[in-house]
């Protein structure tokens, strides 16, 4: 099965295209050194045409790919940390791995001291550290500054979420502005984003109320919320209504009183962004209180940007059915208002818990029934996306570990006659085919890229992977001229591990997914080793 796994590998690396040229735009310092190159050989400019009419993608003879030099992939990486490294995606993708780590961390064991702090500190040293950028802020900031060097952008993600309570909300909403303000400490941010939990400013059972008095708003048109600000559409048919099957009761004056205070904090962390020049990312829940996030977020996004460009993202699922029409709704409200508006596009991390309400009430699960019907779903919310980018309106970032997304998005870019106008062919990109996703027979290895025509310092379109994992997409995409950035919870071990665990246990096929990264790196500790 190893000698399979490299053979499968270095298939795929073979295969991987080159890049006739990087962008126009000239590479910084902090983007060029100190980052592991994947050396991608150029290959000079095909002799333009027409502009107006790109010449169609040829299939030149496949390029090599450099696998030998491992000593500069990973040269940034000290032997110490690469063992540790590896071992540790090797555990984490091992089957019921994440099973085990979710049955210690909720057993009796966790309530004895001596037993609580051997696994704590078990963890620390291994997932932990493999997968988080610190315990505090200080910390949080070195591992920055490591991502900086190497020529890539953090997320920053205090590991906050369910606060049940006025005075927990109040003390989440502290640690956000000081993660914000943080990011002043750099005199060129390395921070691309800072993820905002809106349950860790508004207890969940008010966004469980909210959503449901929503969700009944959108049934019937003649209710009325006298609490509702201006939004974008949150709702389309395809929707799924049935958390609320009967007409929920108003909110009491207490739930008024709590939803303002709550939507106040959000304001108090719009301001600080703002002032600080760091975007925010919201981050999605479940369908059960879904839709009040998006009422949260579309509000604030109507009062909060900056000149012509977005101050607030929000994420879209693109395992629900209902994904794309939302996202096409919200950005098409968002453009007739003169409001912009970001977006992430994630492929969802609720798959099981979703399912399981679906069957219980007996209706149809809002996932779709394949993984093939989400990929295809993500592709087309990510086409729409970088259509409405090329006419000048909107801001994506694609969070993807999928190599063929990453190249079905310069695809689809190419065969949309819209961007003509735009646009010239560039580049070449990925090919990619795993057991999960048929060899595509359009010869996507041949297919050249579409020159996007963003600027370097432009932030319409990035790319974001989880810290720790799908290292070589992300400097692939570094080497390519995108801004990539990495996804960097951190905060105390006891704290962050049970929400990366319940993450970890919607997202099992992810972490089987690494085995592109620990193959590469088990190569070259080999080289290391070597006498």
């Amino acid at each position: 099965m190893a000698s399979r796994s490299v053979s499968v590998h270095q298939k795929l690396l073979r295969t991987l295209p080159f890049f006739s040229r990087r962008l126009k735009s000239t590479a910084s310092p902090s983007t060029s050194s100190g980052a592991p190159n994947l050396n991608f050989p150029e290959k000079p400019d095909p002799e333009p045409k027409k502009p107006d009419t790109p010449k169609k993608p040829s299939t030149p003879k496949e390029p090599p790919f450099n696998l030998d030099d491992y000593k500069e992939l990973f040269s940034s990486v000290s032997t110490r940390k690469l063992i540790r490294s590896t071992v540790t995606l090797h555990l984490a993708a091992m089957e019921g791995m994440v099973d085990l780590g979710s049955t210690v961390m909720n057993s009796r064991l966790m309530k004895s001291s001596i037993p609580r702090k051997m696994v704590l500190e078990s963890i620390e040293r291994t997932f932990y550290d493999h997968f988080c950028g610190g315990k505090t802020l200080g910390e949080a900031d070195k591992t920055v500054k490591k991502l900086w060097d190497s020529g890539l952008r953090a997320m920053l993600d205090y590991g906050l979420e369910n606060a049940l309570d006025n005075a927990a909300c109040d003390r989440n909403l502290d640690e956000f502005i000081l993660t914000i303000d943080s990011t002043k400490l750099f005199a060129t941010s390395p921070v691309s984003f800072i993820v905002v939990k809106v349950t860790a400013i508004c207890p969940p059972g008010l966004l469980r109320r909210v959503s449901a008095l929503l969700r009944w708003e959108y049934k019937d048109n003649s209710l009325h919320l006298p609490w509702k600000l201006k939004s974008f559409p949150i709702f389309v048919d395809s929707s799924p209504l049935y958390h609320t099957l009967e007409k929920p009761e108003p909110l009491t004056p207490d739930e008024e009183r709590d939803l303002e205070l709550a939507y106040n904090r959000l304001i108090k962390i719009c301001e600080r962004s703002k002032q600080a020049n760091v975007p925010l990312l919201i981050d999605a829940e479940d369908t059960l209180i879904q839709p009040a996030i998006d009422y949260f977020t579309y509000s604030a996004a109507i009062k909060y940007h900056r000149d012509d460009s977005p101050l607030i993202f929000n994420t879209i699922q693109a395992y629900l059915k209902d994904a794309r029409e939302r996202l096409v709704i919200a950005k098409k409200a968002a453009d007739e208002m003169g409001v912009p508006i970001g977006f992430k596009l994630v492929r969802g991390a609720y798959m099981s818990s979703e399912k399981r309400f679906a069957l219980s009430l007996g209706v149809n699960s809002p996932i779709h029934d394949s993984i093939e019907d989400t990929h295809a779903c993500y592709d087309d919310c990510a086409a729409f996306m970088l259509e409405e980018i090329a006419k000048g309106s909107g801001s994506v970032v694609l969070a993807t570990h999928n190599l063929e997304s990453v190249h079905k998005i310069e695809w689809r870019i190419l065969s949309s006659r819209r961007l003509n106008r735009w646009f010239w062919i560039r580049q070449r990109f990925f090919d990619f085919a795993t057991k999960d996703v048929r060899l595509t027979t359009r010869k996507f290895a041949a297919a050249k890229a579409v020159d996007l025509g963003i600027k370097k310092e432009n932030q319409n379109l990035q790319f974001a992977q989880l810290y720790g994992m799908a290292e070589a997409l992300s400097f692939g995409l570094r080497n390519a001229g995108f801004k990539v950035s990495k996804y960097l919870p951190f905060g105390p071990v006891e704290q962050v591990m049970p929400y990366l665990l319940r993450r970890a246990e919607e997202n099992k096929g992810l972490l089987s997914t690494s085995s592109l990264d620990r193959e590469l790196m088990r190569k070259e500790l080999m080289r290391r080793f070597r006498p």
